[in-house]
């Protein structure tokens, strides 16, 4: 595809290695790399292995190549929702933005606007109504960082405005199905406060791998990556609520929560334990997923 030689009596049989796509034809002293060569397959930000890859127009398929790009822009170790149920109405949501030439801030925008609506109904106990917009919510969340990726029209507001709001309304969404719930008369407050320490302390000990480490903790060990996908976080503790609503006990869905945050917590107290254990052996800690690639 490209070449450099520092000597410009090579640049003609450079051309023609180039031009026939065989680096057989290569001039003596240069070395041909692939992608692979010339990039790491593991992506950091994305927490996802994946080759480079290079494509030439008219070769394949528009819809091929961004349903490539799509799939190479999304996540690797994420929860189950997003992993397993969100890729493919995602895809198609992601296309037609790109199309009609919706931003990823409005697509954010909407899904704050989601996070309110959530709030608010879950608030004054209409949970269904509620539940609806928080996953709206929890999808939009999906495209809008996809779209940014493939149109590659990331911007530094966009990322604090999406990765923002992220962090900060899980806990009123709970404190908003306890006061919908009716507060102490109709459930304990243990499980409020738990799950909203839970939260606070869970993103603790994510910095605190970090801090530590070097490395995040869900991509240490396949098997953190597998338990990230259930871990007490926004999607699966929606998952649980959901089902709880649907059974008619959201009170009963709420303890679960804060019974799952509590045994969540425990499972990441224990592999930090574990993780400062295996580096007093002298062994330096490194993700599964940069080992692979």
């Amino acid at each position: 595809m490209a070449g450099h030689a520092d000597d410009p009596t090579l640049l003609p049989r450079l051309q023609a290695a180039i031009e026939a796509g065989d680096p057989r034809l290569l001039p003596p002293g240069l070395t041909a790399l692939d992608a692979a060569g010339l990039a790491t397959n593991y992506n950091k930000a994305l927490r996802r292995k994946g080759a480079p890859y290079l494509y030439e127009l008219g070769k394949l398929s528009t819809r091929e190549i961004e349903r490539r790009m799509y799939m190479e822009s999304y996540k690797g170790v994420t929860d189950v929702v997003t992993k397993h149920v969100w890729p493919v109405p995602a895809l198609y949501v992601t296309r037609f933005c790109a199309r009609f030439g919706i931003s990823p801030n409005k697509v954010t925008l909407l899904s704050f606007i989601c996070v309110l609506l959530a709030t608010w109904w879950f608030a004054i106990g209409a949970f269904g109504a509620g539940l609806i917009a928080a996953w709206a919510m929890c999808f939009l969340d999906t495209v809008d960082g996809k779209l940014a990726r493939v149109t590659l029209t990331s911007s530094k507001w966009g990322n604090v405005f999406d990765h923002g709001t992220d962090l900060v309304h899980p806990p009123f969404w709970y404190w908003a199905w306890y006061v919908g719930l009716g507060g102490a008369a109709a459930v304990a407050p243990w499980t409020f406060w738990v799950i909203i320490a839970g939260y606070i302390l869970g993103r603790g000990q994510e910095g605190l791998f970090i801090w530590q480490f070097g490395i995040e903790m869900h991509i240490w060990r396949p098997l953190d990556s597998a338990f990230r996908q259930i871990t007490a976080r926004r999607n699966p503790n929606l998952l649980i609520l959901s089902a709880a609503v649907m059974l008619g006990a959201p009170d009963v869905g709420f303890e679960m929560v804060a019974w799952w945050t509590i045994l969540s917590f425990a499972f990441h107290c224990l592999r930090i334990v574990q993780a400062f254990a295996v580096r007093a052996s002298g062994v330096r800690l490194q993700s599964w997923l940069t080992e692979a690639a």
